[in-house]
């Protein structure tokens, strides 16, 4: 299947009078029930009761989940085949993370999977491929992404986080914020600024710092929906290893500049949102206004068709980047046009289901498997089976907006870039 216009099957030339091509392979489809048998078979049963709940998953559960992927082959299909992806085709990959949401299964560390893991096969010297690709891959590493500072956030070339380097050694000072789970983190990546003297973009460099390094301080900050995913770190004479700088000093805008567009690709999170969908679906059908399924009320149900029509136009729009050509430079700017819609819709339909529960959609229930929840605290929400971590989710969502530079920064992109503005 190919998200495109039909190609003329003498010339090989594409043609707005031929048709799009809407058919599903049928080898793709019998990949998709390999798959879903694959999971279905191994994904832990704890694991998948708590998944189920729609809370985040834990560590735990996230490393031995990617332990199992790595024993197939399956936990990193995005990277080159020769540092261990597999060699799918893009509607494949989309298909495997499609069936992984489909099941609840733990979202694996995405700042070494998707994000480092894929700078390191293209810029990292063999060096720190040997050392960290096999590590990543097998949840042996957990990695946390330090780029916003407390004064930089979509505006990321005015960071002040600096590194000098001395006898061999960058000494890193400074402080990071809004870093993802960097609480579990053995590693984090960094861009830090080796030099004031040219212009801001030219001065950034990208550093792989151990966490457990003398000088570093790493602070949690609880979320509005209870949760603890970020946090603030602080670095006093850090010292990191030369050997430790990816690619050229002074080059780490470009590498950001790279990994950007595949966290503003991924983040359009398509997959998640038809899970979330489904979840919908199952709330309106479960819940009750007026005496009947809130499923059946008109309104309602007009809104959930509105809300799977965008999803599958989105879908679509991310099929056919995937299927571009690679080093197109209209990519960065065509991927902040899905990483802007995916996060809309990503709300919307997570403040319909916690407006599918009704009175109970202003609760935030606990998570009745967490240890540090009291006993008299266990109290599920009347309607058994995914209900649990809705509302956390809707409030959690109001994120999407900023993470992977903000929705006002994407509309900026893409004013500049395709409308020309």
């Amino acid at each position: 299947m190919y998200a495109g216009w039909g190609a003329n099957p003498k010339s090989g030339s594409t043609t707005q009078n031929a048709r799009m091509n809407f058919d599903i392979d049928p080898a793709d489809n019998a990949f998709r029930l390999e798959v879903r048998g694959f999971i279905e078979a191994n994904l832990p049963a704890d694991i998948r009761r708590r998944a189920m709940r729609d809370y985040d998953s834990n560590e735990a559960d996230v490393r031995r989940w990617m332990k199992i992927l790595n024993a197939k082959g399956w936990a990193t299909p995005n990277w080159p085949v020769e540092h261990g992806g597999v060699a799918w085709s893009p509607l494949r990959k989309f298909i495997f993370q499609q069936e992984l949401r489909r099941a609840r299964a733990p979202i694996l560390d995405r700042i070494g999977t998707d994000l480092i893991g894929p700078v390191l096969c293209e810029f990292g010297s063999g060096q720190q491929k040997s050392r960290f690709l096999p590590r990543i891959q097998n949840g042996d590493d957990w990695w946390g992404q330090g780029f916003s500072e407390s004064g930089s956030g979509s505006d990321l070339a005015s960071l002040k986080t600096r590194a000098e380097l001395i006898d061999g050694r960058f000494v890193v000072n400074g402080q990071k914020i809004w870093t993802t789970c960097v609480q579990y983190a053995e590693w984090m990546i960094a861009l830090v600024r080796t030099d004031a003297t040219v212009k801001p973009q030219r001065g950034i460099s990208f550093l792989l710092i151990d966490t457990s390094s003398p000088g570093i301080t790493r602070r949690p900050i609880e979320s509005i929906d209870g949760g603890f995913t970020l946090n603030e770190v602080f670095f006093d004479n850090v010292e990191v290893p030369a050997e430790n700088l990816v690619g050229e000093a002074g080059k780490g805008w470009d590498y950001a500049k790279f990994l950007l567009t595949h966290e503003r690709t991924t983040s359009a999170e398509v997959p998640h949102t038809q899970r979330d969908l489904e979840q919908l679906k199952s709330l309106a059908a479960s819940t009750r206004k007026n005496g009947r399924p809130l499923a059946e009320d008109p309104l309602f149900s007009s809104r959930i068709a509105a809300l799977e029509i965008d999803t599958k136009a989105l879908e679509w729009a991310v099929l056919r980047i995937l299927h571009a050509e690679e080093g197109d430079p209209t990519l960065n700017s065509v991927a902040s046009v899905v990483k802007l819609q995916g996060n809309l819709l990503r709300q919307r339909v997570a403040e319909l289901c916690a407006e599918a529960l009704g009175d109970y959609g202003i609760a935030l229930f606990a998570d009745p498997d967490d240890p540090n929840v009291r006993a008299e605290d266990r109290v599920c929400p009347p309607i058994s089976g995914e209900a649990e971590g809705v509302t956390a989710r809707a409030i959690f969502r109001r994120a999407a907006s900023i993470y992977g530079g903000s929705n006002e920064i994407q509309r900026g992109i893409v004013a500049k870039s395709i409308l020309g503005l």
